[in-house]
Order: structure tokens, then sequence, then C-alpha cells
């Protein structure tokens, strides 16, 4: 199997995914057309030689339907010999891009992939693309579906984290994101949006809330109350979870990811495609898994495909600098930490989803080029990146610094 590198990376700034957003104007086509432009031109890419385009979206309808990486191709400018795919695998799908191309270059199949994701929550809502997970009995009884606000307050009921403990962490992201963007560590990637006439639209993640204290997040109310004690999922999650005799509801808008605009890509490729782009790789992909893991705690597969990752590659935990995991709800990358017994200063550096933003297709993406930045600006060499994902699953990805 041939080694996969990594070349290059781009993202949008996040925009507020609301109709006041400043993304809001912006088709989803047109976001994942921006960064597949900036990639061609950062790096004199023959877009000819463009083996695959594979993005990630969650909600592939509408504004986003239609095979959207191919239209990107179109309204960037690329050959018409580059052809495009999209994947779901809900938050996790702009990593698994990533996986799934490597998997290609790994084989043998193509030399230059770009691989990412894009997602305009403000112009395509969530859960537009329906689906029987949670419309079709046959299918939520047994998967135990509950929103995943209900899910993220189980795990931390579960997990003894505190309303203050879920709290504290959302203002720690809110703070290390406030300092990436006032350092200028996002400055190398981080792409602003421009319109026709070419101005710019947005060049900073606009979710971001740097002033959050734990005082403004104590007057929050918890926001999955009432569907658990009302819409009937405290039963069900009790039902899968006996040991718990009632849900401590934490969560709520200030210490769960944001909803975003953006889009995000990552050039990846073989030695062969280095030679054809006439770059140096900075990184090289060493390993990536999926796992399913218990449905109704929904968002603690980061721990369960960790350990499976861990385990393929013959890695241990202390070969990790630096770990990256999507801040969907601050319980899950709690727990994760509970778990490994990791600390706070070896994950997230950058804050996270709660205080940028999650645009579910475009994530993955986006922190695994967010942790890639940061090795090369500490000068460490391995990085592990994973997501919490809907229905019950995790993915992971190891790269390591060439």
């Amino acid at each position: 199997m041939t080694d996969v590198f990594i070349y290059d990376h781009v993202r949008t700034p996040r925009g507020r995914g609301k109709k006041d957003g400043a993304l809001h104007e912006v088709p989803s086509v047109r976001l994942a057309a921006k960064v597949l432009e900036a990639l061609r031109d950062r790096n004199g890419l023959d877009t000819e030689r463009v083996d695959d385009i594979i993005m990630g979206c969650v909600d592939p309808v509408m504004d986003a339907g239609a095979v959207i990486p191919k239209a990107a191709a179109f309204e960037a400018g690329y050959s018409t010999k580059a052809p495009g795919m999209q994947i779901s695998r809900f938050c996790a799908s702009g990593l698994d891009a990533i996986n799934f191309g490597a998997g290609k270059i790994a084989q043998g199949a193509d030399d230059i992939v770009i691989a990412g994701g894009v997602e305009s929550m403000s112009r395509v809502g969530l859960g537009m693309s329906g689906g029987a997970w949670f419309m079709d009995p046959s299918v939520n009884f047994p998967a135990y579906f509950m929103p995943q606000g209900v899910s993220a307050d189980l795990i931390a009921t579960k997990y003894g984290f505190s309303r203050d403990d879920v709290d504290a962490y959302a203002v720690e992201s809110q703070k290390r994101a406030a300092n990436a963007w006032e350092k200028g560590y996002f400055a190398g990637s981080v792409i602003p949006v421009k319109d026709i006439n070419g101005l710019t639209i947005l060049d900073r993640d606009e979710h971001m809330r740097p002033g959050t204290d734990m005082q403004a997040l104590a007057k929050l109310n918890p926001s999955f109350q009432m569907p658990g004690e009302m819409g009937g999922f405290e039963a069900v999650a009790i039902q899968a979870h006996p040991e718990i005799e009632a849900i401590n509801y934490v969560h709520h808008a200030g210490n769960s990811s944001g909803i975003v605009d953006g889009s995000a890509a990552v050039l990846i490729g073989s030695r062969e495609g280095g030679a054809i782009l006439g770059k140096k790789p900075r990184a090289r992909i060493r390993a990536f898994a999926n796992i399913g893991s218990d449905p109704a705690l929904m968002l603690t597969g980061p721990v369960d495909v960790t350990e499976k990752l861990l385990k393929r590659s013959g890695l241990k935990l202390s070969d990790i600098d630096l770990f990256e995991l999507n801040e969907a709800f601050a319980a899950v990358v709690l727990r994760y930490c509970q778990a490994f017994e990791i600390p706070h200063d070896r994950i997230n550096v950058n804050g996270g989803a709660i205080a940028m933003g999650h645009p579910l297709g475009a994530t993955g993406a986006m922190i695994f080029g967010t942790v890639l930045d940061e090795l090369e600006r500490r000068d460490l060499n391995t990085a592990l990146v994973t997501l919490c994902i809907g229905a019950g699953m995790g993915t992971a990805t190891v790269i390591e610094r060439v």
C-alpha cells in the first residue's frame, strides 16, 4: 500500500447559520467552490490531474443536492476531467471524505484527491433530508432514537459531569478560539469569502462570543429538558440505561456546538502526486477507522473508535501529541478526556465548535487542518482527529508529520 500525504488545506470562515448570518446569501455550491479555487490557486494545481473530489454533506438537498462537489468543480472552473462524489456519515462526513480519498490513494487508484465538506445550515435546515432513523418506528425503536442533546445530557449524567463542568469547558473553548484568532493561528488556512465584485463578505468566524463567562452561561435554561421530559425521550434513555434514574439536563446553546455555514478542503496525494504538484508533503495519514457504538449514548463513539484505531495501528496514547475532537457538546469532550486521562492542554487547544460552530459536513475537514497547523506551530509530530456521529458511530484519523 502506498503512503498518503497531506499537501495543503483551506477552509472558509464559519458564518452564523441563520438568515441574518453573513454567509446566508452564499449557496452551498459556491461555498464549496471557494475552497476548490483556493487550493488550485495556492498550489498552481493543474485541475486536469485531479483524480477525484470527495466532499461530505449531511443534508444534500435543495441548494446542496445533485453531487455538490462536481457542481462546485464547474463553478470553480476546474477541468471537466475532475470527477466528484458526495458522501454522508453525519458529523464525520468531512473527515470520512479524507479517509475515503486516502484509501483510494493507498490502493493505487488515485494520485491526487481533494477531500473535504460543505454545509450551509442557514439555507438547508438541519434534518431537511429526512430519514428512517428518526421517522420510521421500525428503525428508531431498536436505535433508541432521541435528540442528540438528550444523549449528551445522558452522557453527562452517567459519567458525572455537572452544569458547572460543561459550562467551564465552554468558557475555555471560547477563550482558546479567541486567542487563536488574535495570535493569527488560522491565518494560513482560512480564506475570505468574497462576492462576485470581489468584496469580502466574511473573513472571520462569526459565531464566536469571546466575552462568555460562567455568569452569562448560568442564565441559560437547559435546551433539552422539554423534549426529554415532555417528549418522552428521557424514558427511552432510561430504558437503554436503567442504571440512570433521571437525567440531569446540563446542555444549552452556550455549551453545545453552534449552527453555522462553511466549507473546507484538503489536498492529499501519493508521492507521485506530490511530484505532479511540485510540492513537498506536510504530513501523512498514518491510520483511520470507523466504528458503531452505543446508539442511546450516541456520542461516545470517539472513545470506541480511538480504542479500535490504536489497536489496529499499533500506536499508544502516549504516541499522540495532540487530540482534536469535535465539540458537538461539552460532555462529549469531557467523557473522552475522562476515558483516556487526557489533560485538557492536549486536546482542542485552539477551541472548537462550541465557540466557532459546527458546519456538519465540513467540520471533520476543518479540525483535520486545524490540528495539522498546530502540530507545525508547536513542532510536534502526531495528532489524532475524531468526531462523534449521530445514531451511535465514531470516526478517527491519525496524522503524522514527515
